[in-house]
């Protein structure tokens, strides 16, 4: 079975895989990093969205043979004390209702505003609308959005 250098949330991982294991179960099974979730395994919910190279990108779409040594950012990863404005915002607006989609929603939050930080009701939409939460706080999602875009400036 190959082995695969992983940056993840800066540290160095040697992975051993088969070259087409998601990167999800490699980040869940093989490093214990559970913040990433499994929802659909299709790439269509969100839950397993992660950082590559920081882009937001759906690890259950991803081999871990696609990604030897690039930086891949997990939940876990994207501030050590829950200090990074979007999760700062989740809080402030008590976006979580179950909490499963939460990890992807922030993930895909975070990426769109570290390139659009000054960002209007439809950009937010329109960003956020792959990411798919049962519960509905689709409205409470976009208006922690917003408080983190003002939090970013």
């Amino acid at each position: 079975m190959p082995i695969y250098n992983l940056k993840v949330n800066g540290q160095s991982h040697a992975v051993e895989a088969d070259q087409d294991t998601p990167l999800l179960w490699v980040l869940r099974d093989h490093l214990n990093m559970v913040g990433t979730k499994f929802g659909c395994g299709i790439g269509q919910c969100g839950a397993c969205t992660i950082h590559l190279d920081g882009s937001a990108t759906r690890s259950c779409l991803l081999q871990v043979s696609m990604v030897d040594d690039m930086e891949i950012t997990t939940i876990e990863g994207l501030s050590e004390d829950g200090g990074h404005p979007v999760q700062q915002a989740w809080k402030e607006v008590d976006v979580p209702q179950c909490g499963y989609c939460q990890a992807g929603q922030i993930m895909t939050a975070a990426s769109f505003l570290s390139q659009n930080n000054t960002p209007d009701t439809s950009e937010i939409r329109d960003a956020m609308s792959g990411n798919i939460c049962r519960c509905a706080a689709y409205n409470r999602i976009e208006k922690a959005v917003a408080v983190a875009a003002t939090k970013m400036k």
